[in-house]
């Protein structure tokens, strides 16, 4: 079996990223860590074309789908639009999970183009510094991103404004009254959708003349919030009335770690997540959230490929429209739920573009 880079990474001792710059000349690689590369290239019988093959003439007719997590079900909505557009057009797909580690994004890139897929579907870290979309740009592989925003337009992406979406919940939670309000994200090093969130519910609170909103980080994939709660939650008089956190998986954790503390939703605390997974809809209390449109996401991602494999020239990046279901997890600063507050059945659609 030929050697692949990630066997040319094991044998130098360098990681895959090393392996890639020094084959496509696409970065700084230096002297002695280079030619432990070429010695192990050499002893291997490596040859460049593990990623040539994948520029081949011949056709898979494949799609390659990488998410940072199959366990969140926003990103199992996405792929199974990516999944019923490309079954229609004849297509396969290739799925797998990144635990949103770019290095595994790099590495997962690497192994899809060594088994040749057409073109590839994906959610980075940060799309404005990705080893892994680097690759792909130098390879002129098509791809799409789905959630991320890249700040370059050639990068093409199906996404939502994710800055005006964490501003839309600012100014719902002040007009329940909330004054004192905190987000909790999963680590912004590793989603620049939640770094968007944040920058948007930021700027909300300061346009409305609110304290600064304490902004604290928990891990994406171990969701550990009870130490974080319980700093926040410390002093009672300066504690936060409203949370938003930066999707719904850790805004249900949250809410069962308030409940845990004696701080019932949303009675005491009221929470807001973020993606409109569909269990929000069947908790309780039920759960108020920015709803994205996921499915719809990798249905048009893929038809983007689509047109793209036929001959048309990448799209820039679209953004659809988000709406904010205001559940049951969200009510007025204090105990009074107001006659006027909105029916949770009535969702605000967002003052999102819709830019096809």
């Amino acid at each position: 079996m030929a050697a692949t880079i990630r066997d040319i990474a094991k044998e130098a001792g360098v990681s895959v990223a090393t392996v890639s710059r020094l084959i496509n000349k696409s970065g700084y690689v230096g002297a002695r860590t280079a030619a432990r590369v070429q010695d192990a290239i050499e002893r291997l019988g490596f040859r460049s074309n593990a990623i040539g093959r994948s520029l081949s003439t011949a056709k898979t007719r494949t799609f390659g789908v990488i998410v940072p997590a199959l366990s969140n079900p926003v990103f199992a909505e996405a792929v199974s639009g990516v999944t019923a557009c490309a079954r229609k057009a004849g297509y396969h797909v290739m799925i797998t999970a990144t635990n949103y580690d770019s290095a595994e994004e790099l590495a997962t890139v690497g192994t899809f183009m060594e088994q040749r897929v057409d073109a590839m579907i994906l959610t980075v870290a940060n799309a404005g510094k990705s080893p892994a979309l680097d690759l792909l740009d130098t390879a002129a592989l098509p791809y799409v991103l789905i959630y991320n925003e890249p700040p370059c337009t050639g990068r093409p992406a199906v996404t939502i404004d994710n800055a005006a979406a964490g501003a839309k919940v600012a100014e719902v939670l002040q007009d329940l009254g909330h004054r004192r309000m905190a987000m909790i994200s999963g680590r912004f090093a590793e989603s620049d959708r939640a770094s968007a969130r944040r920058d948007g519910f930021l700027a909300g609170a300061h346009s409305a003349g609110l304290a600064m909103p304490s902004v604290r980080e928990v891990d994406f994939i171990a969701l550990n919030v009870d130490a974080v709660l319980k700093d926040l939650f410390d002093d009672p008089p300066t504690a936060p009335t409203a949370l938003f956190c930066s999707n719904d998986l850790l805004a249900i954790s949250v809410i069962g770690a308030l409940d845990r503390m004696g701080l019932p939703v949303p009675q005491n605390v009221s929470v807001i997540g973020f993606d409109g997974i569909a269990i929000g809809t069947h908790l309780h209390p039920t759960l108020a959230t920015v709803i994205q449109p996921s499915r719809e996401m990798g249905e048009v991602a893929a038809q983007h490929l689509l047109h793209r494999l036929a001959g048309e020239k990448a799209t820039p990046p679209c953004r659809l429209p988000f709406t904010l279901r205001l559940g049951e997890s969200a009510g007025p600063a204090g105990n009074a739920r107001p006659a006027d507050l909105q029916d949770p059945a009535n969702p605000r659609e967002g003052d999102s573009h819709y830019d096809r």
